[in-house]
């Protein structure tokens, strides 16, 4: 399987017309972007978030051209240290325009399952699926690019279930 990396898969957001949609399905992740500001915050000490810049700056743009950027978090409650501080992150993604639900993997829909092997994935305009692959410590090893009509149709149709039972995150109160 050929797999892009992160880089090349931000710059789909330069050619979706509408609509981005990430599947969130971790509750522990490995970035060396994250590294030093995950520790610092562990340790209680403040951050800048300029680390944050580049995506928040592509995200500014994306929805500020009327673009949506849409995420489900599905996450095990209580939280693992690093969705707790995911979630306290999550004020800067609202602050440039993307829309992010939680979903407590208890209140799961009885009978889903995850299609592409339950890895996490963006969708692109209903059409065009980068779908993450991770090693075991949760680091992203790259994403996979499906187009395949019958995989894409699945992960619409869960997508549409997920984004209609999923808490807003201004309402959500872990």
């Amino acid at each position: 399987m050929d797999l892009i990396t992160s880089a090349e898969r931000d710059k789909l957001f330069n050619r979706f017309e509408r609509d981005a949609f990430h599947l969130e399905l971790r509750d522990d992740y490995g970035s060396p972007i994250e590294d030093t500001p995950y520790a610092r915050w562990k340790r209680g000490e403040p951050d800048d978030y300029a680390w944050l810049d580049d995506w928040k700056a592509l995200m500014k743009r994306v929805t500020g051209e009327g673009k949506t950027v849409r995420r489900v978090r599905v996450v095990t409650e209580p939280h693992s240290q690093y969705v707790t501080w995911e979630h306290s992150l999550t004020r800067l993604n609202l602050e440039v325009g993307e829309d992010i639900r939680w979903l407590p993997r208890h209140q799961l829909p009885e009978g889903v399952t995850f299609p592409v092997n339950g890895n996490d994935w963006w969708l692109y305009d209903d059409r065009l699926l980068a779908v993450g692959h991770f090693d075991t410590e949760g680091r992203v090893l790259g994403s996979e690019i499906i187009e395949d009509p019958d995989i894409v149709t699945e992960c619409i149709r869960l997508r549409d279930l997920l984004w209609a039972v999923a808490i807003p995150h201004v309402e959500y109160k872990p």
